[in-house]
C-alpha cells in the first residue's frame, strides 16, 4: 500500500507534488478576499445595507439618513446667509464694527432713522392709507376726539343718538354757522356746533337719574305746545343737559331712566339687547282665559308678530302683570286693545332690573355705582 499523500504538497489543480517549489516568505503573503466581497466592492452602499437588514428597517434608516442630510444642508445654507448678511450690513453686527464712516449704529437706532416721511394732503393734514373694497385709498387722519355729529349731540346731553340723527336731518343743527344735515360727519376740534342757537359741547361728567314718572307728563326734552315734560321733574337735579332713555306715554306711569351718557342710552335702547321691562296693567273688564292664552302664544299686530316673555293675573282678573322686551311704540296698550280691552292704568314697575322701590311718584334718585356698573356691563 502506498503511503497517504499530504494535501499540502499537491497542487490544487494537477494534484502533482510541489516538493521542489521554494517556500514564500511570511511577509509577502497577500490577504485573501472572497468572491462575495469582490462583488460588493463596487456596489452601492444601500445595496450592502439591504443585505444585512430586513427591508422595513432599511427603509426607515434610509429616510432618517435623508432627514439628517437635509437638516445639515439647511443649517449650512442659513449659516452662509447669516455670514453674508453680517458682511453686507455692518449695522446688524452685534459686536463693534468700525468702518471709514465711523462705528456701526445699533439695529434699533437704524430702524428709527429709516422711518418713511409723512404724507400730507392739500390742506396740510396727515394722510393715512385704508384698504377699501377695490384698492387702497388715502384719507386724512382724524383726531382721536373726533366723533360723529349725532354722537356728539348725544354726549352733549341733547338727546339719544337716534333722535339726534333725526334732529340733524330736520335742519335744526348748525355747523360753523351753516345748517348741516349729515349725522355721520365727524366733528373736528375747530368746529362750532349749535342747537337752538346755543353752542353745545360734550360733557365729561356722566349723570344717571331714575325717575318715577307720574301721569300727565310727556317723555321729551321740550314740547312745542308748552306741555309739561319729564325735564320739569328733574330740573332741581342741577345735572345739566339730560334726556330720557326710551319713552313712556303721557298717561303711563312708572320707571324712566334719564342720563347724558349717549353710549349707555344707545345700548339700552337697541332692540338686539332685549332689555327687560315689567308692566302692571288695569283693564276695564276681566281678562278672559282664552285671551290670556292668545297673548301667551303670541299675537299678530299691524307691525308684525309680538310675543311676551311672561304674563300673569295679579290681585284680580282685571289686573295683569306682563313682562316684555320689545320697545315698539305703545306695545302693551296695543296688545290689549287688539283683543277688545281698554287699558285704564299702566305702570312700569321694572326697567333693566331697576325697581321703583323707595321712589315716590314724581320723585327721582341718582343711581348707585353698583347699578351703573351693572347697566354698563348689561348683556
Amino acid at each position: 500500500m502506498e503511503p497517504r499523500k499530504n494535501s499540502k504538497t499537491h497542487s490544487p489543480k494537477s494534484g502533482t507534488a510541489k516538493r521542489n517549489s521554494p517556500a514564500k516568505p511570511a511577509g509577502d503573503k497577500k490577504a485573501t478576499v472572497s468572491k462575495s466581497e469582490k462583488k460588493d466592492a463596487g456596489a452601492h452602499p444601500f445595496d450592502k445595507f439591504m443585505k444585512k437588514t430586513n427591508p422595513k428597517t432599511a427603509y426607515k434608516n434610509e429616510r432618517k439618513q435623508d432627514r439628517l442630510t437635509e437638516e445639515k444642508n439647511k443649517k449650512e445654507f442659513f449659516n452662509a446667509k447669516e455670514s453674508s448678511f453680517k458682511k453686507d450690513r455692518p449695522y446688524a453686527k452685534k459686536d463693534t464694527a468700525v468702518s471709514k464712516y465711523g462705528p456701526a449704529p445699533k439695529v434699533t437706532d437704524y430702524t428709527k432713522t429709516k422711518t418713511t416721511p409723512e404724507r400730507t394732503s392739500k390742506t396740510g393734514k396727515k394722510l393715512i392709507s385704508k384698504k377699501s373694497f377695490h384698492h387702497n385709498q388715502d384719507f386724512e387722519e382724524l383726531p382721536e376726539a373726533a366723533m360723529p355729529l349725532n354722537k356728539y349731540l348725544a354726549h352733549a346731553g341733547i338727546c339719544g343718538r337716534r333722535d339726534a340723527a333725526a334732529l340733524i336731518k330736520s335742519g335744526k343743527v348748525t355747523l360753523n354757522g351753516v345748517v348741516f344735515t349729515e349725522p355721520g360727519y365727524r366733528v373736528q376740534e375747530t368746529d362750532v356746533v349749535m342747537y337752538d342757537q346755543v353752542v353745545v359741547k360734550p360733557v365729561q361728567d356722566k349723570v344717571y337719574i331714575l325717575l318715577n314718572k307720574p301721569k300727565g307728563f310727556i317723555t321729551t326734552t321740550d314740547d312745542e305746545r308748552s306741555r309739561k315734560t319729564v325735564m320739569d321733574l328733574v330740573k332741581n337735579a342741577d345735572a345739566g343737559r339730560m334726556y330720557p332713555v326710551g319713552r313712556l306715554d303721557r298717561n303711563t306711569t312708572g320707571l324712566l331712566l334719564m342720563t347724558n351718557d349717549g353710549d349707555l342710552a344707545q345700548k339700552l335702547s337697541h332692540p338686539k339687547n332685549a332689555v327687560k321691562k315689567i308692566y302692571q296693567a288695569e283693564l276695564d273688564k276681566d281678562f278672559k282665559k282664552e285671551d290670556f292664552e292668545k297673548v301667551q302664544a303670541g299675537l299678530t299686530l299691524e307691525d308684525g308678530l309680538i310675543k311676551v316673555d311672561e304674563i300673569a293675573y295679579l290681585e284680580t282678573k282685571r289686573t295683569i302683570g306682563i313682562e316684555i322686551h320689545s320697545g315698539k311704540n305703545r306695545i302693551v296698550r296695543r296688545i290689549f286693545e287688539s283683543l277688545g280691552y281698554v287699558v285704564e292704568k299702566l305702570d312700569r314697575v321694572m326697567y333693566a332690573n331697576l325697581t321703583k322701590k323707595n321712589i315716590q311718584r314724581g320723585k327721582w334718585r341718582f343711581l348707585t355705582d353698583k347699578e351703573i356698573i351693572f347697566l354698563k356691563h348689561f348683556k
